[in-house]
């Protein structure tokens, strides 16, 4: 990886600093439509994959409806995660009551780690949470399988974690461990989490919330209120969300650090922006993230203001701006060359940070 010339970043934020619009102003109301519309369809959705009957054409024509629902419902946690603490609360809380807990994914899993992963201290690095290639070892197909084995398993993980909450309380050490290796949304288990005295409140207050929920959907079957399929029904939406969300993971960036700290313009270069409106990045990008170099950009720039400020940028800076390669295409390029690392895609790859 070379140095460059870092002066079209200061270019890029000098331009949104002059910008007629603000484009770091919220829109409270934007948040709660997009909230209250993909919760009716993620759970409208599930509901009826649950209760029609067990195999019929109408649950596995309602399995890939809810997936995708309920994978852009829980997408929301990327932007509660990127909320400063005084804003939306009420939209936090009420986030979480209905998603989170239900989901098993509350924010104060995820909000920590994802922070970590913007941070120059951990992006690209070894211990970086959301780096994909740091799940497994690329260009290897058996590593591959590997990965593939533990997203099968993760959501069980998750569900553990979450069931057996109270056993963590029986020994302080136990305790200290559980939250600064098992309190994260993240399968890089080399990632340790650095905690803050509002971290600890928070997790604690969510994951016992989690445990009842937990709780509830086994005591369900036991007390023969549900039938046990309803189990792994659930599992099944787990995984496919869980799927969905690690495929888009693959495009978020080229993956180029091998594991060493990047300058900021690495980090930047090594992100990805998909102006294009292919079939993959409308499935796997919901609410504008796949505008995600310029999200590295400006983290606190709201979701919804993420393509006029692309569109702005890309009218407003010169022709020869590096801000407009960060732009790939499509997801399959840079997905690709993620998973499977062949050889056009090595050559491309080394050059994208360079």
């Amino acid at each position: 990886m070379s140095e460059t010339n870092t002066g079209w970043i200061t270019d890029v934020r000098a331009a949104i600093r002059k910008s007629p619009v603000n484009f770091f102003a919220l829109k409270p109301m934007q948040f709660w439509l997009d909230f209250v519309v993909s919760l009716f369809f993620a759970y409208g959705s599930g509901a009826i994959f649950l209760l029609v009957p067990l195999g019929s054409p109408a649950q596995l024509a309602c399995f890939p409806i809810a997936v995708f629902w309920i994978y852009r419902l829980g997408s929301l946690v990327h932007e509660v995660s990127h909320l400063g603490h005084h804003e939306m609360r009420v939209f936090k809380v009420t986030w979480n009551l209905l998603v989170g807990v239900m989901t098993l994914a509350p924010s104060p899993f995820f909000t920590g780690h994802h922070r970590d992963h913007h941070s120059q201290r951990h992006f690209g690095r070894n211990e970086d949470p959301e780096y994909v290639v740091n799940f497994f070892h690329q260009g290897s197909m058996f590593s591959l399988l590997g990965y593939g084995l533990l997203l099968v398993v993760f959501p069980f993980g998750v569900f553990l974690r979450f069931l057996l909450s109270p056993l963590t309380f029986v020994h302080p050490r136990l305790r200290e461990w559980v939250l600064r290796r098992a309190s994260s949304l993240t399968m890089n288990f080399r990632y340790e989490r650095k905690l803050s005295a509002f971290d600890r409140i928070s997790i604690t207050s969510i994951e016992l919330s989690c445990w009842l929920r937990a709780t509830s959907m086994l005591a369900a079957v036991f007390l023969g209120v549900t039938h046990w399929t309803r189990l792994p029904l659930f599992y099944s939406l787990a995984l496919g969300v869980l799927i969905l969300n690690q495929l888009r993971l693959a495009g978020d960036h080229h993956f180029a650090s091998g594991g060493r700290a990047l300058s900021y313009e690495g980090h930047i270069r090594d992100s990805c922006n998909y102006a294009g409106r292919d079939l993959m990045t409308w499935l796997l990008y919901p609410f504008a993230i796949r505008y995600h170099a310029l999200h590295h950009l400006f983290p606190a720039m709201p979701y919804h203001n993420l393509e006029a400020a692309h569109k702005f940028l890309t009218h407003r800076l010169p022709a020869d701006s590096p801000y407009h390669t960060l732009d790939q295409g499509n997801w399959w390029r840079v997905a690709r060359r993620t998973l499977f690392c062949d050889g056009e895609a090595k050559s491309s790859k080394s050059q994208a940070i360079a």
